[in-house]
């Protein structure tokens, strides 16, 4: 394609190649070079095109371009690429000599090049420039040398959730988790519509150059095979699920009140990462623990302090009498915190009556299955927030990965590996203040790796998410920008021109940055073969008709269940 150029310094890092007049290089792509050395093997240098530039030879003036172009001067075009190097073999650092060949590297010296061939387990996550495949060492991304995933960009442009699906997918169906790979699961929070509802139905939009695009990763075009859907349940004494386009195979979650008394759930109802810094966070704890010491379930609900109690509404103003109170006050409180401390838990309680109120429920059957698990059942487990206000959003998400990682904590193992997939980190873990839910995804960011609990993280803004978890995530992943955020110190890893380019970037194209690779790879994952809106769902599978409560309640809908009965024998 060209030769190493003489009129610039080549380093053993980098070095520019002006290509030859009828070929071109474009940024991203692979080329090799070698270097003989007296005595010893020739030294094969390998690197990622960063940049390529233009120029008239022989042209002094701006408006000489004119004149050549005429003819009237004499010039020559010339184009040139600079090399960032990617792999030296044998590791004899020397700079290629100024006029050695450079070779589009294809094949096994593209591998060689990415280090795609030390990988024992590559995950396909899409196609580089040239139209070949790109992967990603699952050692990085299953706790084995390091974990978790760090997507940013901005929303609607970006495509982050649809690329942590498609990777999702891909170590999925892609055989690289081996054995392990059948009972791995997944956790998808869905915060934006129900998008993410109809994993397991296929794409209708799905067209033959998408199903070559899968089969060239190695991929089957297809949708997500195991698949259970939880949505929040409605207000009325129904408590079905309050999905609008899905209206099979979801399920309702809940707590009841004495699963939130019983399991300390209170802390999570002041889930904001501004009020832990407040003083009444003592009074919640306080509160927490009595509530766990005295209540006593009930019919559905509570007993505490010998009062009924059936509704979360009803708790609160249980809570609020006794805290207003001088003589119950002291056995909720402590005698050390101040009226103004007690009322400031109490308005911030009252607060949450409205948005709580359907989730922590005493008029629901306590049997009736309700809890989000991911270890029975589905490989990908999907909970719809989206339907929910802020607070009950992260009640939802605090909770419930608490209940995760401590399952797993007790699981004493990393197998089955757990990959949990939430977008918004910046709300839930933001850089300033403390909160419950932030202390969970801490632990999970720094303790998750060896116990199998595996992070991928999305937010617009890296820059506004907790340090800490950012650092931990050993696979970075950058889709569109915003100019003022690509600036930032978090995106150090992106060479100048990717930074540039990021601004630029179209809906599919991201630059990933894993820690085998020197450079970020910029890539198109494919369009999803599963479908990412209700309209271009297509039929169900059989399995998602039933949810796990018609599936475990025959009376909840007639002829459901494992011993279905045809309309003809309906068993009344």
């Amino acid at each position: 394609m060209g030769r190493v150029l003489g009129t610039a310094d080549a380093t053993p890092l980098t070095f520019w190649t002006a290509v030859a007049p009828d070929g071109y290089l474009q940024l991203d792509d692979v080329v090799t070079t070698t270097r003989a050395l007296p005595g010893r093997d020739p030294v094969s240098i390998a690197g990622v095109v960063t940049a390529v530039r233009a120029r008239h030879e022989g042209a002094q003036f701006d408006s000489d371009v004119f004149a050549i172009a005429e003819g009237m001067l004499p010039a020559q075009v010339q184009e040139a690429a600079e090399v960032t190097t990617t792999r030296i073999d044998p590791e004899v650092y020397v700079p290629p000599r100024p006029g050695a060949p450079v070779h589009r590297a294809t094949g096994a010296a593209r591998d060689a090049a990415l280090h795609f061939d030390r990988m024992s387990r590559a995950v396909p996550i899409g196609c580089g420039r040239d139209g070949q495949p790109t992967y990603l060492n699952a050692d990085f991304l299953d706790g084995q040398r390091g974990a978790h995933v760090s997507i940013s960009g901005i929303s609607g442009v970006a495509t982050k959730t649809s690329f942590a699906t498609f990777l999702l997918y891909s170590v999925f169906r892609s055989g690289v988790l081996g054995a392990d790979g059948v009972n791995a699961k997944a956790l998808i929070f869905n915060v934006k519509g129900e998008d993410l509802l109809f994993l397991d139905h296929p794409n209708t939009r799905l067209t033959p150059e998408t199903v070559q695009a899968y089969t060239r990763l190695g991929l089957p075009a297809g949708p997500f095979p195991d698949v259970r859907v939880y949505a929040p349940p409605r207000a009325d004494s129904s408590g079905t699920p309050d999905v609008t386009s899905r209206t099979s195979g979801v399920d309702s979650f809940y707590w009841t009140l004495a699963e939130f008394c019983a399991k300390r759930l209170l802390p999570y109802v002041f889930a904001d990462a501004d009020d832990e810094r407040q003083q009444y966070t003592m009074v919640v704890h306080a509160v927490t623990a009595q509530l766990a010491r005295l209540a006593v379930p009930a019919e559905g609900g509570i007993s505490l302090d010998g009062v009924r109690i059936g509704a979360y509404e009803a708790l609160v103003d249980h809570l609020v009498d006794q805290l207003s109170d001088e003589d119950t006050r002291a056995s909720w409180t402590g005698s050390a915190v101040s009226l103004g401390t007690v009322n400031a838990f109490a308005r911030r309680l009252i607060a949450s009556k409205r948005d709580l109120g359907r989730l922590i429920r005493g008029d629901l059957a306590t049997r009736r299955p309700h809890e989000i698990n991911t270890t029975e059942g589905a490989q990908v487990t999907v909970v719809d927030l989206h339907n929910l206000p802020d607070r009950a959003q992260r009640f939802v998400v605090g909770v419930t990965l608490k209940t995760e990682f401590e399952r797993k904590e007790k699981a004493g193992t990393a197998k089955p590996l757990l990959f949990v997939v939430l977008d918004e980190l910046n709300k839930y873990a933001p850089r300033d203040g403390s909160s419950p839910i932030k202390e969970v995804l801490l632990d999970i960011a720094e303790r998750g790796r060896s116990m199998g609990v595996i992070l991928v993280g999305a937010q617009q803004t890296a820059s506004e998410v907790e340090r800490r978890i950012v650092t931990n995530s050993a696979v970075r992943v950058v889709g569109r920008l915003d100019p003022a955020e690509a600036s930032r110190p978090e995106y150090g890893f992106l060479p100048p021109t990717a930074r540039q380019r990021v601004l630029l970037a179209r809906p599919g194209t991201m630059f990933v940055n894993q820690p085998d690779i020197p450079v970020p790879l910029c890539l198109e994952f494919p369009f999803p073969a599963w479908a990412t809106r209700h309209a271009e769902a297509g039929p169900p599978p059989a399995a998602t008709l039933r949810s796990i409560t018609q599936r475990t309640d025959p009376f909840a809908v007639v002829g459901s269940g494992a011993t279905a009965v045809g309309d003809d024998e309906i068993p009344f």
